[in-house]
């Protein structure tokens, strides 16, 4: 099965409609393993708005969130395992963010599978800017349904 089917499987899986993805591309993945991938701040995304006014800072949270997304994907690319359904973040684990990005650059997701146990997967991982520079690390567990 090549990367493409298995990512798109894998974003089909996730519970997020296209809208609430922060993952414009994967980089390189080893199913159920490890990936990379990048997301680019647009400035047209409406938290923005108020995050802040006249001078637009990608909130932390969000890296959060794109991390765990692309948790997901390495969850449900598990070789012999179904993808789970009504897969969440259910904790987010000793995460420290160190920075942001402002529209037009992009986060660059490191995440790998840390451990799994029936529907639950602990995920750790890094956010850097486009430049290298480290914005967020920690780790995240995740839940579904097998």
């Amino acid at each position: 099965m090549s990367h493409e089917i298995t990512l798109f499987q894998a974003l089909s899986s996730l519970p997020h409609g296209p809208e609430f993805r922060f993952i414009d591309a994967v980089t390189e993945l080893d199913p159920g393993v490890s990936a990379k991938a990048m997301w680019t701040l647009k400035g047209t995304e409406e938290f923005l708005r108020g995050h802040f006014p006249g001078s637009p800072l990608l909130p932390g949270v969000i890296m959060i969130e794109a991390l765990a997304q692309l948790g997901g994907i390495l969850a449900q690319t598990r070789p012999g395992i179904a993808p789970m359904s009504n897969l969440r973040l259910t904790a987010v684990r000793q995460f420290k963010i160190l920075g942001s990005i402002t529209p037009g650059q992009s986060l660059v997701l490191e995440a790998k599978i840390e451990g799994a146990l029936d529907g639950v997967v602990q995920v750790s991982g890094s956010v850097l800017d486009d430049q290298g520079n480290k914005l967020a690390m920690g780790g995240v567990l995740l839940a579904g349904q097998l």
